[in-house]
């Protein structure tokens, strides 16, 4: 397993009356909320904790693009990534993703991310997403376009990373007479690429066609729709005649850690219910617009998703579905490893600061999970190799 410390910067200083006020905490809640003050303390606090995860010897940090929302305040995750880059040595920097329908000139995305790929040396890796359904209503966007849109910006992209300029491209959608990217990517024929998704059947094929075979991951999902999605991906890798392994599949999930399970629930209980019930909180029809996802996606992520948008979220609904590991630092690796061994995925995104916990407790929790979870996981799937060879 790779494990990767993933942020989303949420605004943790809310009034949490405020989502109840307005009904959701994404596009309607007012930016009168928003202190910029705070803000600035907050920004450079999680700028910190990711850092550290370099210090701590996690295999990469991960950013992440939403918009209009108290949820995560990085509306250009490019910016972020950005800092990281020259304040990190070791970790890869995954920026999960940009959302590509929402653009009307992907060679924007194309330059910042090739830029990055160049300032880090190659330890960049490129996401790419849809969005979910609430940034079409933030960014004024037809949801019924996303899929084609994506597909040819995601088109444009690779042609721009990889085909000498200039060139022209015509699309459906995007038209330039003159592709010519300055710079290329560091990385040959360019980053890696990452799908993040809600479960769309016609992402999880896309992203499993062997002209791709991109990493695929899972976000914020009760187990039986991890599995169920991670195994929709294998056997469409095997439809196209190619074996998916761990490398290919990836889960993040919001993860708590610390010195016995008892001290785990206390201490992460007020902010978990905060992430779900707060933070998360957003009518149905916002996290799924009409044309946003096909008949057969939208019964499957319906499915899945809806207690994350209107079900029960308190700590022991979220830790019974799986949604959320909170443990001793044993209870934690007993759960990743058996949850691996079930499912077959080798990224792990762990995201350990959710809504309102706040830096004590975060720092805590990172350093308890990279010295008594990663570490021992490393220490037991190095012995298993050597016993092999």
């Amino acid at each position: 397993m790779k494990f990767f410390l993933f942020h989303l910067m949420p605004y943790a200083d809310l009034d949490l009356s405020a989502p109840d006020k307005y009904n959701s905490s994404w596009v309607t809640l007012p930016n009168s909320y928003y202190d910029p003050k705070k803000g600035h303390l907050l920004y450079n606090r999680y700028l910190d904790e990711l850092e550290l995860g370099d210090e701590l010897g996690f295999d990469g940090v991960c950013v992440n693009e939403h918009h209009a929302n108290a949820y995560g305040m990085m509306p250009q995750p490019g910016v972020l990534a950005g800092a990281l880059a020259r304040r990190t040595k070791n970790v890869k920097i995954a920026l999960l993703g940009r959302a590509l329908p929402l653009v009307n000139n992907p060679i924007t995305i194309a330059e910042e991310f090739a830029i990055l790929d160049n300032i880090t040396g190659g330890r960049f890796i490129a996401g790419f997403v849809r969005g979910i359904g609430a940034e079409y209503f933030s960014w004024n966007a037809n949801p019924a376009f996303s899929h084609e849109r994506f597909m040819e910006a995601h088109d444009l992209i690779i042609q721009a990373w990889t085909r000498t300029g200039p060139f022209a491209f015509e699309g459906k959608h995007f038209n330039f007479d003159y592709v010519n990217l300055w710079p290329r990517p560091y990385q040959d024929p360019h980053p890696p690429i990452w799908i993040p998704s809600q479960g769309s059947t016609e992402t999880i094929e896309w992203a499993s066609h062997p002209d791709r075979r991109y990493t695929y991951l899972q976000t914020f999902s009760p187990l039986s729709a991890l599995q169920k999605y991670m195994k929709q991906y294998k056997d469409s890798a095997e439809s196209y005649g190619w074996e998916a392994g761990p490398a290919n599949l990836g889960w993040a999930t919001p993860i708590y850690v610390g010195e016995t399970d008892e001290i785990a629930y206390r201490e992460a209980k007020p902010h978990i219910e905060n992430f779900y019930q707060k933070f998360l909180k957003m009518p149905l029809e916002m996290l799924l617009p009409p044309g946003y996802l096909s008949l057969k996606s939208m019964q499957g992520v319906m499915a899945a998703k809806q207690q994350v948008a209107v079900g029960a979220r308190d700590i022991d609904a979220v830790m019974a579905s799986g949604m959320f590991l909170c443990g001793s630092p044993k209870t934690i690796r007993d759960q990743l490893k058996r949850h691996q061994q079930e499912i077959g995925f080798g990224q792990v995104l762990s995201m350990l600061q959710f809504g309102t916990l706040p830096a004590d407790l975060t720092r805590k929790n990172i350093e308890l999970y990279a010295r008594e979870v990663i570490a021992p996981l490393r220490a037991e799937e190095q012995a298993a190799r050597a016993a092999a060879e």
